[in-house]
């Protein structure tokens, strides 16, 4: 399909088509910076906790300054929160931890609020050129004159109906794809947090132990 065409099919879809015309491009942006997100997180992530974990076990006296050049992987920063606790107690040490998660949890989530709006609201806008359009098409139709302008105005109005529902319907299985991923990049991120917290909370009690037992 040449520009042209694409042209002449956007405005056959009236004005419903710039709703939706937005809505894409958002939804596009806001894609583009999800998979930037995720490709760094995840292609950082692992080796971030073999250093960390191999540094932690031989000196758990790792300080927060040592974790800076990695400060923008959210497992560093909630890892960065409990280490920066002057002498806690297991119980405090754990609680940070959770809490830091908690609050990493929002920027994992980034944006799937725009995403199902957009998802429930691209079908709805594409319902409604339909009516639109089904109801310009009748309002050119006038069965005492079939003049090739009652035809044409007809064809254009069943044309916008058309063309409206299935943008719509494009624009909604799109963001329903690129949120689903995200959505999976999400819970697989919550359960490799659970995990690493839970083993540097295991260490950090093994340390403290050994603090104990030596006093």
């Amino acid at each position: 399909m040449g520009e042209n065409s694409i042209i002449k099919t956007f405005q056959a879809g009236g004005f419903i088509m710039w709703p939706l015309l937005i809505f894409s491009i958002v939804v596009v942006a806001l894609s583009i910076e999800r998979l930037v997100f995720w490709r760094k997180t995840m292609s950082r992530q692992k080796n971030f906790v073999q250093r960390f974990f191999t540094s932690y076990r031989e000196y758990p006296q790792l300080k927060p300054q040592e974790l800076n050049r990695d400060q923008d992987l959210p497992l560093a920063r909630i890892f960065m929160a409990a280490l920066s606790l002057p002498n806690p107690t297991v119980e405090d040490f754990r609680l940070a931890l959770e809490t830091e998660s908690q609050a990493e949890v929002p920027g994992l989530n980034r944006f799937s609020e725009i995403f199902d709006s957009v998802i429930t609201l691209s079908p709805l806008l594409g319902l409604l050129g339909t009516v639109t359009g089904l109801m310009n098409s009748f309002a050119s139709l006038n069965l005492g004159n079939a003049s090739a302008t009652n035809a044409t105005n007809i064809s254009a109005g069943i044309a916008e109906a058309l063309i409206t529902t299935a943008a719509g319907l494009i624009v909604a299985i799109f963001t329903s794809i690129m949120a689903s991923f995200f959505r999976i990049f999400y819970q697989r991120q919550l359960i490799f947090l659970q995990e690493y917290c839970g083993q540097i909370e295991l260490i950090y009690r093994m340390h403290c132990g050994r603090k104990q037992s030596s006093a």
